[in-house]
């Protein structure tokens, strides 16, 4: 649209100042670590936005699966609260990419996951009580575990592997959990632990700064299985691999989890108990006092999984 020729503005209104609400914690200031992290307001997320555009997208394809990195847009908080539209960063997106050509499938994948977004809002409003029904009723019948030790060592980033605990920890410190890190706790808790999505999908709404109540749920429904566009049953992520793969020098490893810090690359720093008394001398890690033990074998959760997805899906 052009530009208008003239703006009348609105007659003097008296308002408040938001600072005069006293929305934020005080005794005790909870929320510091988010403070640090994000900026709310609109003016916040133009400037993200447009520093994302001008230095952030290139590679975006390939680093924004890396949390050891900082390759992603930082706008899903802006984008729950309307600080900034869908369809704003939609078009800055794309005229960007008609400046830089070199840069439109770094563009692309990015307006792609935005589209994603934007499904879940759709979906949404066809299925109003998406954070509490599963979309495949056949899941109704699946034997979730009711474990709150377990929960709660998920919760707090004490399940004894590393990339869990670090996505976990950042989380609770600032309020956001990388996505490829999102993927992996996800799916620990309701294939590794057999927790009921819900109770994770609670988790995210209490602590994330961008949980909406689209995304949110949908995501869990789709790593548990049950959601449209599901993840296959069978696919349960492996947080060693995942580790090894998406943080291979352990980088977000060891800001998250600072006592595993000393750890050496390689092997010991995604699965510590697979590293040498020494090394675990050197790095001052005690398995099972300075740091957990794996709350469960990776390879008997995973099996004890299958074994409940084949019983639903027998019916």
């Amino acid at each position: 649209m052009p530009a208008p020729k003239a703006l009348r503005p609105g007659p003097d209104l008296a308002s408040e100042t938001v600072e005069s609400w006293q929305l934020e914690p005080a005794h005790p200031d909870w929320a510091g670590g988010l403070r640090k992290t994000w900026k709310p307001g609109e003016l916040s997320a133009q400037a993200q936005l447009s520093a994302f555009l001008a230095t952030g997208v290139a590679g975006y394809s390939i680093h924004r699966d890396r949390p050891d990195r900082d390759g992603t847009s930082g706008l899903s908080p802006h984008l729950r609260f309307g600080e900034i539209s869908p369809r704003q960063v939609w078009h800055a997106a794309r005229f960007a990419a008609a400046e830089r050509p070199a840069l439109s499938g770094d563009i692309d994948k990015y307006l792609s996951e935005l589209g994603w977004r934007e499904f879940c809002r759709h979906l949404l409003f066809d299925v109003p009580d998406l954070a509490i029904r599963n979309l495949q009723p056949a899941f109704d019948a699946f034997p979730w575990r009711h474990d709150d030790k377990a929960l709660r060592a998920w919760q707090r980033g004490q399940t004894g592997y590393p990339l869990v605990d670090a996505g976990m920890r950042e989380l609770w410190r600032t309020g956001v959990m990388h996505n490829r890190v999102r993927m992996v706790v996800a799916s620990f808790l309701v294939k590794h632990l057999l927790i009921d999505w819900r109770a994770g999908e609670r988790w995210f709404w209490d602590t994330l700064v961008d949980a909406d109540p689209g995304s949110n749920p949908a995501n869990w429904q789709w790593v548990a299985g049950c959601g449209a566009d599901a993840a296959p049953y069978f696919r349960v992520f492996n947080p060693i691999l995942q580790s090894q793969k998406f943080d291979p020098d352990g980088g977000y490893i060891r800001r998250w989890v600072p006592e595993l810090a000393a750890l050496p690359n390689g092997g010991a720093i995604h699965q510590p108990w697979s590293a040498t008394p020494l090394e675990l001398a050197d790095a001052g890690v005690k398995l099972g006092a300075s740091y957990p033990e794996p709350i469960v074998d990776h390879k008997a959760g995973r099996e004890r999984a299958l074994a409940a997805y084949a019983k639903v899906r027998a019916g």
